[in-house]
């Protein structure tokens, strides 16, 4: 989530998916209603009732399992995030209590009266706010989403004027919740660099003051969730994304696997890990981002609570040494990691292209 200003963007007209929902309509708008190749298809529409569990991690069996259980943790950890780039976590350490806190923090300001939640504006452009992100131009397809963002470290990051004053225990339990989030990235990070062969603490070395900021993603209901996405597909461009699924939500997370969107169907109190565009640049490759994209329902609402963990603005990223070989060059350049932030936000989502920026064109 990059601070950097932007130009002034026009954006056209953005309606309020809340409020829409509240009119009951018959007719999509149309800026909501994809083009026919970017709908869901039939038979992915339907096969979202059919779900995939993707890998599941115990982190209690890294922390303090014995020997056996460590080296079979990790390798489920290694395979996890080179055959899939998403896993589930499980024994993560975040109190339960805590979660159902912060989603009932989400929840409540999402009810808020839109007086009130317009008093935290995200500003065309930018990525911090309420509203949508990522919308650049006044023809542009808009997802059935309703956004709240903030940047949380570090503390320049922060708008002050954008965290709310209701609900009121709203920042301090973000503030809590982001805090135990950041230790759990910080061990994740430690066991993915383990895996890989690597010193454990070398990426939290590398990375220096890393950036996190968390996005609340609420999805009302929509009479014709086959003609609309509740968010485009893409990778996102952080080192780990961690993402809190709100109980008794709709199952609505598909990522691409095999050239196929596969619904992921969420654990109880686990939280869901992908891979970002960082790793897969530090990693050469090895460890890919992996596109993904957010389906609606036609009765049920949805939740989510995503945090990302990304290196400082101030590093320069590139393919590490032990992943580059004759036989294997690098696929991408060295870059600050602070300008592809500030590409990564100033451009719509758009599958895994934001990463171009990244690549060596093959002349």
């Amino acid at each position: 989530m990059s601070p950097v200003p932007i130009s002034p963007i026009k954006v056209g007209q953005i309606d309020d998916v809340q409020e829409l929902r509240k009119k009951k309509p018959t007719i999509i708008p149309r800026r909501f209603v994809r083009d026919i190749a970017e709908r869901p298809s039939l038979s992915t529409f339907y096969e979202s009732f059919c779900t995939v569990e993707i890998p599941i991690i115990d982190l209690s069996r890294l922390i303090n399992g014995d020997p056996f259980e460590f080296h079979d943790e990790i390798m489920k950890l290694k395979f996890s995030c080179e055959d899939w780039g998403f896993f589930q976590v499980i024994n993560h350490g975040i109190d339960t209590g805590l979660l159902e806190s912060i989603e009932k923090a989400a929840m409540d300001f999402f009810s808020l009266p839109l007086e009130e939640k317009q008093k935290y504006p995200m500003a065309p452009g930018t990525v911090q706010g309420y509203g949508q992100a990522f919308v650049f131009s006044e023809d542009q397809k808009l997802d059935w989403c309703n956004m709240f963002a903030l940047g949380i470290e570090p503390n320049y990051m922060r708008n002050p004027k954008l965290w709310p004053s209701k609900p009121p225990n709203f920042r301090d339990v973000v503030e809590t919740y982001q805090g135990e989030v950041r230790k759990l990235c910080k061990k994740l990070l430690k066991y993915i660099a383990i895996g890989l062969g690597l010193r454990g603490e070398v990426f939290e070395e590398m990375f220096g003051a890393a950036v996190q900021a968390i996005r609340m993603n609420y999805y009302p209901p929509c009479p014709r969730p086959d003609l609309v996405l509740g968010l485009s597909p893409h990778s996102d461009g952080s080192a780990l994304t961690v993402l809190q699924q709100g109980k008794g939500s709709s199952v609505g997370l598909q990522i691409l696997r095999n050239g196929k969107w596969v619904s992921v169907q969420p654990t109880a109190n686990a939280l869901v890990i992908n891979v970002g565009d960082t790793i897969e640049v530090l990693t050469n490759g090895k460890y890919k981002s992996v596109e993904h994209r957010a389906m609606t329902h036609k009765d049920k609402d949805r939740l989510s609570i995503v945090t990302f963990y990304a290196p400082s603005f101030e590093v320069e990223l590139g393919p590490m040494a032990e992943f580059v070989d004759e036989s294997n060059p690098a696929k991408y350049r060295r870059y600050n990691h602070g300008e592809y932030s500030t590409h990564y936000v100033t451009n719509k989502l758009q599958g895994k292209k934001n990463l171009d920026f990244a690549k060596i064109q093959n002349t």
